[in-house]
């Protein structure tokens, strides 16, 4: 882990955490407040960086001390659980337990809404990832506020003010991103900038195309923006332009789903930028410790080879950056806590918690591959690869991807119950993907070069040299549907699997079953309108101005 960024930046938010906590998003116009002022605050540019530190925690931590590092303060997000609350947590949970890749076996109120697909407005999970989104957008509105032109060149000096406008560079992403999820999840939503009152303000509606508009405008301003940092040009864990690349490719790679017109030339493009821009696959294994596609999921992967595919981590720390959520959740949720051997091989001897299994789509995906191609790993051992009940830890196998372990096989945190792993937000494989379905569909690109980006990341994955030719690994055409498979072996439990369900027309439809799809034990058809979730049905409360997605009622 990157103790400069987790002890120095994160850190540093803990004396500035935020303490409005959201009832509603009615709240989104109040600036969020300081345990100072801001004029005490933004009094240098350890100020501003300070509570940049805060805009990038959101995704990772639950609060001021989050319910696992032993400091008051409790969680920026209330009526839901701080464990619970987690940015990637809940982000993970919506688009990972809805689908064929896993399913959870607690029973906590909400929980096992996701996998059977009945959800409702008043689910607690959520709403709790909603509110975390805009929790998200709120600080990060506080922050782009002050730091205003007007504002940094009256509080600090004509170098420092350079530095602090990359900063807000950087907020100005990270808040783009959080309405990219709004698009994704809910459709349309609230919607607040720094240019709103900062005082009683009720926020309007926009819809589905008009937040793609404004984030589209938003990425693409910063990809051109001077002040923004250049490829590989920023600290290990912040972003830059090639974030923002990255971004864009997503976006128009769904932008069908999301406005109705096909956007693919578009998301070819911004995928080769990334691509150019000087990042690489992780091609070297760990020993017999992982793979080279096994080693971007360790506990130092914040360390090449994996940092070089990797282009934007979202960084957790098992001493320093402690909650509930984040890669913590994902490496004790898969394992068990009474098989010594699993705990050891995910590095968590004094966790596991028992909680998702691979259903046997993710696992037939790899079929007879599952020796060969390195990213199939699963445990086996006292599993059932059938599901007869839900709430059975042991109906389901494994999934062994995050594993809080070094490269060298160590595991990390002194408690051994919390996780260094940094969860890949972007990673390159992701963008290759991208272009290779862009052009796939349509798309203007180079289709022999999308062929070589398939292949590269297949014989990474069957242990072969990236460059060299192999029959076995190798491809020899593309297609559509192809390509749905590949991402699903390349990309499972890095919560991409519903998004691209919907894209392919599979996710509500009866034409593509998982066990308990819906919940029922063969899957079964689901209504159209769960393509979106639900917002809140308390935030419909008290905001008139806000439009409920059809199916959910008023």
């Amino acid at each position: 882990m990157n103790t400069y960024l987790t002890r120095g930046l994160l850190a540093a938010a803990t004396g500035l955490a935020l303490s409005a906590g959201l009832s509603s998003c009615n709240d989104l116009d109040l600036e969020p407040k300081f345990e100072t002022t801001p004029d005490r605050v933004y009094t240098d540019l350890n100020g501003y960086r300070a509570v940049l530190a805060k805009v990038y925690a959101g995704f990772a931590v639950t609060g001021l001390g989050s319910d696992d590092n032993g400091a008051s303060g409790g969680g920026d997000v209330q009526g839901i659980d701080e464990g619970f609350s987690d940015y990637i947590r809940q982000l993970w949970s919506a688009q990972t337990l809805s689908t064929d890749e896993a399913i959870l076996a607690w029973g906590d109120q909400g929980v096992r809404d996701w996998h059977n697909m009945n959800w409702t407005a008043s689910n607690p999970f959520v709403r709790g990832l909603y509110y975390r989104i805009y929790y998200e957008i709120a600080v990060a509105n506080e922050f782009i506020r002050e730091a205003s032109d007007d504002k940094l060149s009256s509080r600090l000096s004509a170098a420092e003010v350079a530095t602090a406008r990359g900063y807000r560079a950087e907020a100005r992403f990270l808040r783009a991103v959080a309405y990219q999820h709004v698009i994704d999840l809910y459709g349309g939503g609230p919607f607040v900038v720094e240019t709103d009152p900062a005082g009683p303000f009720t926020p309007p509606y926009r819809t589905r195309q008009e937040l793609f508009n404004y984030v589209e405008s938003e990425l693409l301003a910063l990809s051109t923006d001077a002040d923004f940092a250049e490829p590989r040009a920023n600290e290990y864990g912040r972003i830059d332009k090639a974030a923002a690349w990255a971004m864009l490719s997503r976006l128009y790679l769904n932008a069908q789903v999301y406005t109705g017109t096909a956007r693919y030339t578009d998301a070819a493009t911004y995928a080769k930028r990334v691509i150019d821009a000087g990042y690489s696959l992780s091609t070297t294994p760990a020993g017999n410790v992982a793979s080279a596609y096994g080693r971007l999921f360790l506990g130092d992967n914040h360390t090449a080879p994996a940092r070089n595919e990797i282009i934007w981590p979202v960084v957790f720390d098992a001493d320093n950056t402690r909650s509930f959520g984040g890669t913590t959740f994902l490496v004790n949720g898969s394992t068990s806590p009474s098989n010594t051997a699993w705990k050891a091989k995910n590095g968590m001897p004094q966790g596991g918690w028992g909680g998702m299994r691979s259903t046997k789509n993710l696992v037939n995906l790899f079929g007879a591959d599952t020796v060969r191609d390195t990213r199939g790993q699963f445990w086996t051992q006292g599993q059932n690869l059938e599901i007869s009940d839900i709430g059975s830890f042991t109906d389901g196998y494994g999934v062994i991807k995050f594993r809080n372990v070094t490269s060298a096989g160590t595991a990390l945190g002194g408690a051994q119950s919390q996780s260094s792993v940094d969860f890949p937000m972007i990673r390159l494989s992701e963008i290759m993907l991208n272009y290779a379905e862009a052009v796939a569909r349509g798309g203007a690109g180079d289709a022999n070069l999308a062929l070589s980006y398939v292949n590269q990341i297949r014989r990474r994955a069957y242990g072969l040299p990236v460059s060299t030719a192999n029959s076995t690994a190798d491809l020899s055409s593309l297609t559509v549907d192809g390509l749905l498979d590949e991402r699903g072996r390349e990309l499972f439990w890095e919560g991409f699997r519903r998004t691209d369900l919907i894209r392919y027309g599979r996710f509500v439809e009866g034409s593509y079953l998982w066990p308990w799809k819906g919940g029922v034990a063969a899957g079964r058809a689901v209504e159209s309108f769960r393509t979106l979730y639900p917002l809140p049905a308390s935030d419909l409360t008290v905001n008139p101005n806000l439009k409920q997605n059809p199916g959910y009622g008023q």
